[in-house]
């Protein structure tokens, strides 16, 4: 574990969507079961994506399909409480954007959990890779850091 980089901080984000955790969350141990980890990156960024016009799950012409994903756990979340999933761009490609997103418990500045997900654009009625278009690729920009 002393090779294990350092835990993210709120500052490592771009912008935050703050979610809350539900009663289900929680596993026999007490606190959020790894799977819901999961749920919560995809949910930040997909609505993330729709408060951002830049998807309508029902008519995007074009839309991200999760290709890899990842996490590395730090400290325990439980229901109740609140999450803020911190978000960033680490790679805008030509069809594809890896998402980094750090959980954080409400108040705390180090991440409870940080993960990764690839989404790779395809083409509604095909599922083909296509290009991330020009007005999409200027608002993701957005949460690319420096």
């Amino acid at each position: 574990m002393a090779d294990r980089p350092p835990r993210a901080t709120r500052a490592d984000y771009a912008e935050f969507v703050p979610l809350q955790t539900r009663w289900m969350d929680n596993d026999i141990y007490g606190h959020m079961n790894n799977v819901v980890h999961y749920s919560l990156f995809d949910t930040a960024v997909n609505g993330w994506l729709m408060d951002h016009g830049l998807l309508d799950p029902k008519t995007s012409e074009s839309y991200g399909l999760v290709v890899e994903t990842g996490c590395r756990y730090h400290a325990e979340l439980a229901f109740p409480g609140w999450v803020d999933a911190g978000l960033k761009v680490a790679k805008l490609g030509t069809s594809s954007i890896r998402y980094e997103i750090g959980l954080f418990a409400r108040g705390v500045d180090e991440a409870a959990a940080e993960g990764f997900f690839v989404h790779v654009y395809v083409a509604r009625g095909s599922h083909r890779p296509v290009p991330i278009d020009a007005d999409r690729r200027a608002i993701l920009g957005r949460l690319v850091l420096g």
